[in-house]
């Protein structure tokens, strides 16, 4: 987990694709923080990926940086949790303009059933569950 941790860190920005009804939607995201032994990323609560989460936890990440990607498959399972948001701001303090952990809005999520694959053009994949 912590080579998935680093990756995306050293990525800053990801690719987050969930579903909505039977039309995959991908945007890019670059909140990753490690709490408590998991992965959370974070969102707000009135956007579009709020709800197709709610709906559906089954989600994809794909990074890519220094000729290597990554593609994880989880489940992204809410975390509603004061100290779970406020880890998350405390690491980004650039987005508290527009979050707090106490607003309503302010919404983390963390990888269940991860299932994480290394890529490069010139290497067999590698594989790490968490």
């Amino acid at each position: 987990m912590k080579r998935v941790y680093e990756f995306l860190k050293k990525a800053e920005t990801y690719y987050l694709a969930t579903v909505e009804g039977d039309q995959p939607r991908v945007r890019p995201f670059g909140t990753i923080n490690e709490f408590e032994g998991k992965l959370y990323i974070q969102t707000g609560k009135i956007k579009p990926t709020s709800r197709q989460l709610m709906a559906n936890p089954k989600a994809e990440i794909c990074a890519f940086t220094e000729g290597k990607w990554l593609r994880i498959a989880c489940e992204l399972i809410e975390d509603d949790r004061i100290e779970a948001k406020k880890a998350m701001l405390d690491a980004y303090p650039n987005l508290r303009g527009m979050y707090d952990e106490n607003d309503g809005n302010t919404q983390v999520f963390y990888m269940q059933n991860a299932s994480a694959t290394f890529s490069s053009f010139g290497g067999a994949p590698e594989i790490v569950e968490f």
